[in-house]
């Protein structure tokens, strides 16, 4: 991996050939980011800046040609949501130059790495499984979460965005697949949530994410079954008192392998990332 040496006040790194010092002054956090102590600010740039030097080592780049084209098939239907997980900042930039402002992230220490080293006009939306003790690193920013699996975290992201004085926008994420690996809510869960608690949180929507399987009948069974419970919410049958109305407008459904079935079944957001970028390491 090379050398990790710790002096004052600076952290070296050594990764192949590339070298580079973190200096624990660097202006890396959100000033309102919770306070870190010198250690733990160095090494949470360092953390991101050794993933970063790893990809600038594969030299990986963004498929323009493709961005493109995914851009004409949601022309007028659904938002393109660039999954960047892994991707250094040079390649999110090059996305960012075409136009692209919407991107999402599965950790939140590299998600705001990334927030400190970009334009701030960028939509960041957090869409990897998101633990409680996290959501105050990304509160201050956060464009959209679309991950809302509990009514734990659902009131520790109302907590921090109370603390940053703003409202938090959340997708109820349904549990479709019946995979050990997906999380999410069913529909009783999500009818005996006490949303009218949280005051500083928006329920934009639902997410879902389809079975990993070549068995494409069943991703469109599992995609259905989502827009079909998005349908009773958003026209009115209130499985929740609480959820529903005007702002509850956002399906996030379809990735990769997948979006192009999540387009024909209604989806209005989607989430690939292999196919802008290449496969993820």
């Amino acid at each position: 991996m090379g050398s990790l040496q710790l002096a004052v006040g600076s952290l070296q790194l050594a990764v192949g050939s590339l070298q580079f010092a973190v200096s624990s002054s660097l202006p890396f956090l959100p000033i309102n980011f919770p306070p870190l102590s010198t250690i733990d600010r160095v090494l949470t740039v360092a953390h991101y800046q050794l993933q970063t030097a790893n990809c600038k080592l594969l030299n990986m780049g963004i498929n323009k040609e493709k961005y493109h084209s995914i851009l004409k098939e949601l022309e007028g239907k659904a938002t393109l949501v660039a999954v960047s997980k892994t991707k250094p900042v040079e390649d999110i930039k090059a996305l960012y130059d075409l136009g692209h402002r919407d991107f999402g992230e599965n950790y939140v220490q590299e998600l705001v790495g990334k927030y400190e080293q970009l334009p701030k006009d960028i939509r960041w939306h957090f869409i990897g499984h998101l633990q409680s003790n996290k959501v105050k690193y990304i509160a201050p920013f956060i464009q959209l979460i679309h991950v809302v699996d509990s009514e734990g975290l659902l009131k520790e992201i109302n907590k921090q965005a109370l603390k940053n004085n703003r409202s938090i926008d959340c997708l109820l994420q349904v549990y479709i697949a019946k995979e050990e690996t997906k999380f999410g809510l069913d529909e009783e869960e999500i009818g005996n949530l006490q949303i009218s608690q949280f005051a500083n949180v928006q329920i934009c929507g639902l997410m879902g994410m389809a079975s990993f399987s070549d068995d494409m009948e069943l991703v469109r069974k599992e995609l259905q079954y989502l827009k079909t419970l998005f349908d009773k919410i958003a026209t009115g049958f209130k499985i929740h008192p609480a959820i529903g109305g005007t702002k509850f407008k956002i399906l996030s459904m379809g990735m990769s392998a997948d979006y192009k079935i999540a387009l024909e079944e209604e989806s209005n957001m989607v989430r690939i990332g292999s196919l802008l970028f290449g496969e993820r390491n």
